[in-house]
């Protein structure tokens, strides 16, 4: 009996540790906590928005690489290019002023950000093409706002200038991605 208590047992505490090991390795959250040890708390909200900016520009770039592969659609894959290019020179950009001002930034894919290029990398085709503009649709939906807001509220005025200037930019890849998504249906 102790036996099969323990073979039931055992993965179940695999898992549990596992799921919390992840979350003190997280990228993301890493460079959150360095950002805190760093900067009063009245910088917290500019290196928040930083942090989570860097990882929102990497899953866009990397779901972007993967549409190049994965996507049918020649409007999806061309939607993807411009994904690519815009938000690989935002993300130089990004690192740079975070450089100057030591943000520490992600280094790697947040652990939602890779679960969402994992579930992304399992489809193909059209199945790929609707998943990937929907999930276009509603980052840039929440880009637009978060990035509003950082330009309303920053502290930090190069960070205030820096985001100002992708809002329009932001706004034309919504723009895009909702028709590129209707086209698709």
């Amino acid at each position: 009996m102790k036996k099969i208590l323990i073979y039931l047992l055992f993965p179940a505490a695999t898992l549990t540790l596992t799921s919390c090991m992840s979350s003190k390795t997280d990228s993301k959250r890493m460079a959150m906590e360095e950002n805190k040890t760093k900067f009063p708390k009245d910088k917290c909200g500019d290196t928040r928005f930083a942090v989570c900016a860097a990882d929102g520009g990497m899953l866009e770039v990397k779901l972007a690489e993967l549409a190049q592969s994965n996507a049918s659609a020649a409007s999806v894959k061309q939607f993807a290019k411009t994904m690519l290019e815009s938000h690989t020179k935002a993300n130089a950009e990004l690192k740079g002023l975070a450089a100057e001002k030591k943000i520490s930034l992600p280094e790697k894919l947040s652990d939602k950000s890779q679960k969402t290029y994992d579930w992304l990398a399992k489809k193909q085709g059209a199945d790929f093409d609707k998943a990937y503009m929907k999930c276009m649709v509603h980052d840039h939906k929440m880009d637009v706002c978060e990035f509003e807001k950082e330009v309303k509220k920053a502290k930090d005025p190069d960070l205030q200038k820096w985001a100002s200037g992708k809002v329009p930019v932001l706004k034309a890849h919504l723009d895009a991605a909702k028709i590129t998504c209707k086209e698709l249906k």
